[in-house]
């Protein structure tokens, strides 16, 4: 084990857990990431992550697990998308009437779950996300979503910040490549949550459900 490595694994080597009355939040699984004639596209790194989320899904509802989805929509001309919108070009995908503005194939939302629609790369800024949960009674979050080292990242450190015992489930997040797939899932795991696999989340809510 190189220095490095024995420092991080010294400095950042505590887990939290799982908290006891969760949420589910899939964020931004757009049509855009699964379009491959849009910039977003995200290949199969995105692809996978959107059948281990709806696996995720199923097992929460099972567990009484509430299940929020968080979509990007802006006003023609992205007047509402700031300098977010200004400086991140692809973006223009999710203005009105886009066809990669919608939800990807295999995921429409159902009348028990939450859609909650955003500007920017956290599902918390300027949304009502953080006080809904409150007033759910919830105290942590299973994120879940894309990209790994924009949206998901930022959902993250917001929920983490907020106060919500955060968990990261590593199959169910997708990026573009890998290396900043991995880089970003290393260091919210060493600082801002759980990254944990699909299957000991599985697991978990399995047994939380019985």
């Amino acid at each position: 084990m190189s220095d490095v490595a024995k420092n991080y694994a010294k400095a950042y080597n505590r887990t939290v857990g799982f908290g006891d009355r969760p949420a589910l939040i899939l964020v931004d699984f757009a049509h855009a990431y699964y379009d491959p004639e849009c910039p977003l596209y995200g290949g199969e790194g995105c692809a996978t992550a959107l059948q281990a989320a709806l696996t995720l899904r199923r097992a929460a509802k099972d567990a009484g697990i509430p299940v929020i989805l968080t979509t990007v929509t802006y006003q023609l001309g992205g007047l509402d998308g700031g300098r977010f919108f200004e400086k991140a070009a692809p973006l223009e995908a999710f203005l009105p009437g886009r066809k990669t503005a919608e939800f990807a194939e295999g995921l429409v939302p159902e009348d028990d779950e939450l859609v909650i629609a955003k500007q920017y790369p956290s599902a918390f800024f300027g949304t009502s996300l953080a006080s809904t949960l409150t007033a759910m009674g919830c105290d942590s979050v299973l994120l879940t979503g894309l990209t790994t080292s924009g949206c998901v990242r930022a959902s993250c450190v917001d929920a983490m910040s907020h106060g919500f015992r955060t968990t990261v489930v590593r199959e169910a997040c997708g990026d573009r490549h890998p290396d900043p797939h991995e880089a970003n899932l290393f260091d919210m795991n060493a600082k801002y949550a759980d990254v944990v696999s699909l299957d000991e989340t599985l697991d978990w809510l399995t047994r939380k459900a019985a």
